[in-house]
């Protein structure tokens, strides 16, 4: 009888051990280019529903107390409720301002300015949606500097200026939104997109702030491949210039390849920093068969991000 107990308990350990951390991927299902939010004392995943090209016409939204237990928000937005957009929703990112949520999607996946399609803005009530379209258009519709408008990012500087960077086609623009987001603010030269694009960008712009410096980051090599990863650099200003220190995220054959398109959130209180991003199991070779993850993100001492190490245990619970 005592053996049999034992015999149970080790069977047990690694369930209680694993309880201790978020695992990776972090929930179930095909999910792409994942951005993480912190709003109040919850955190926020708002992925790409990685599913094949003519069925990315929807969203979903994840939370968590704890970066342990997520829960599933299923169609926060989807193409019904955005007529111009009739399919590739992709990489959204999402701000708080004025209490209303804004979510920046792209849709349509256009190759040129002559179709219909782009950088969209959504707004609702509450995180978890439902979203209804804000501009009944796109808000950026054509090809600024070579500059495909998708992967869009929302980032909100000291000063409390809004600016949206995106880009893919190997090009990257920043521009100033407006205070009601319906439009942009042309800088002093007249222009209203400049190109920051950084040596090796492809797609997938993030940027946080830390110490007063700018961290830019992007994703490079090729989404469907194993050679996808993360670089960053440093700036002064979410302008830049920015130069091209290395890369922090990549694949690890023994555990998933093509690690990329990724999101940095801060726990300010513990002080720890987490990458969000997705990357595709082993044995998958279907290019939108991938799932989102999380782990954790650390610094030297002189501010540069140490390469991260990408686990199949994920994180430690750890709430805000």
């Amino acid at each position: 009888m005592k053996l049999k107990r034992f015999t149970i308990l080790l069977f047990l350990l690694p369930i209680f051990a694993q309880g201790q951390t978020s695992g990776n991927p972090i929930f179930p299902g095909w999910y792409a280019d994942p951005e993480g939010q912190i709003f109040g004392k919850t955190y926020w995943i708002y992925p790409t529903y990685s599913a094949k090209y003519k069925e990315q016409v929807f969203m979903d939204a994840f939370s968590s107390k704890d970066l342990i237990t997520w829960k599933k928000h299923e169609r926060i937005i989807d193409t019904a409720s955005i007529k111009w957009a009739n399919k590739a929703m992709w990489a959204p990112s999402i701000t708080q301002k004025d209490g209303k949520y804004y979510l920046f999607f792209g849709a349509n996946d256009i190759q040129s300015d002559k179709e219909v399609g782009g950088i969209g803005v959504a707004v609702a009530d509450k995180p978890e949606g439902p979203y209804k379209d804000y501009l009944g258009k796109p808000l950026v519709d054509k090809f600024h500097n070579k500059a495909q408008p998708i992967d869009q990012f929302v980032f909100k500087d000291k000063d409390g200026q809004y600016y949206l960077i995106y880009g893919g086609w190997s090009h990257c623009n920043i521009a100033k939104l407006n205070k009601d987001f319906t439009g942009f603010i042309p800088y002093p030269d007249g222009s209203t997109f400049k190109e920051i694009t950084p040596e090796g960008y492809t797609e997938g712009s993030f940027m946080f702030m830390k110490d007063g410096k700018y961290y830019f980051m992007w994703s490079e090599g090729g989404w469907t491949g194993p050679n996808y990863f993360v670089a960053y650099a440093i700036g002064d200003s979410p302008m830049g210039p920015f130069k091209r220190i290395g890369r922090i995220l990549t694949q690890d054959p023994s555990i998933a390849r093509g690690a990329g398109h990724h999101s940095v959130v801060h726990n300010v209180k513990k002080d720890l920093w987490y990458i969000i991003y997705h990357r595709r199991p082993i044995g998958e070779t279907d290019g939108n068969h991938r799932v989102t993850c999380i782990d954790l993100m650390t610094f030297d001492k002189d501010g540069l991000i140490n390469p991260v190490k990408i686990t199949n245990e994920g994180v430690k619970k750890s709430k805000l």
